[in-house]
């Protein structure tokens, strides 16, 4: 007899067996014994207690916030707004490669091939050095138009390719309705093609968070440059960078978790 699997329902998680679990338990405690036995064998002094007051302290009744959670409004801002100016980069470039005007599919691919094949640092350098002083840029400025190309030109590449995944059909049933190429990505292309867009974008988000600790480098003061400020201060090393280290693994998992439930909400409407 064959054993028959029963399929999950749309959107629904399959239930992790127990060997899984005991896998994931014990890679988890190999981890741990690994980490507490270089530790051991280094003879570093751990100085753990130090961390929480570079998170805030409280003065009488007020909360006052650390450097950790001052850089990490900056990181926000910069990720917050670079994501959406990348967005829509992204789909601007996307529509003018798929346009019927030669000037625009030219300029698309010559911004992607550029953004594409060159570091985002040496960007980063030849906006917040060269474009800067002469239009004026400030520090933050010069950081989100770095991280918003960069991202952006990413981003195009998803939002074409889940355009082109829209049968040819709804196309024609648009343009039967009377219609125009506008209205069509507005009411019938794009509504169908963000379900297939929502998984490839988050991990371009996740990449915009990661790269936005760069931004460091032109001394816009985020959640690295303050890092690096506490490092030179207090020589407290590891527990500075692995404090970061897990507060951008909050940021990524958070930004994973609420486009996980939308992708859900989606697939149910």
């Amino acid at each position: 007899m064959t054993r028959k699997c029963t399929p999950c329902p749309t959107g629904a998680l399959p239930r992790p067996r127990f060997h899984e679990v005991l896998g994931f338990v014990m890679l988890c405690a190999m981890g741990v014994y690994l980490v507490s036995r270089g530790t051991a064998e280094g003879g570093y002094p751990w100085q753990w207690y130090r961390i929480p007051q570079f998170f805030g302290t409280l003065e009488g009744s007020r909360f006052v916030p650390g450097p950790i959670l001052r850089g990490l409004g900056v990181t926000l801002r910069v990720t917050g707004v670079s994501l959406v100016l990348a967005a829509g980069v992204g789909l601007a470039t996307a529509l003018l490669r798929l346009s019927r005007s030669f000037i625009g599919r030219a300029m698309a691919r010559a911004y992607l091939e550029t953004i594409r094949n060159t570091p985002l640092l040496v960007q980063l350098f030849f906006i917040y050095f060269v474009l800067a002083p002469i239009l004026d840029l400030g520090r933050f400025v010069s950081a989100v138009l770095a991280l918003s190309l960069f991202e952006g030109a990413y981003a195009s590449e998803i939002f074409r390719s889940a355009i082109l995944s829209i049968p040819q059909g709804q196309w024609e049933a648009a343009h039967s309705m009377g219609l125009t190429r506008y209205q069509s990505y507005r009411y019938v292309i794009l509504p169908q093609g963000i379900r297939k867009m929502l998984p490839p974008l988050t991990g371009q988000a996740v990449s915009l968070v990661k790269d936005s600790a760069l931004v460091s480098t032109i001394a816009v003061y985020d959640l690295t440059m303050r890092a690096q400020a506490i490092i030179a201060e207090t020589y407290l090393v590891f527990e500075v960078w692995f404090t970061v280290a897990a507060v951008y693994l909050m940021l990524t998992l958070t930004l994973s978790g609420c486009v996980f439930f939308m992708e859900k909400r989606l697939n149910r409407s």
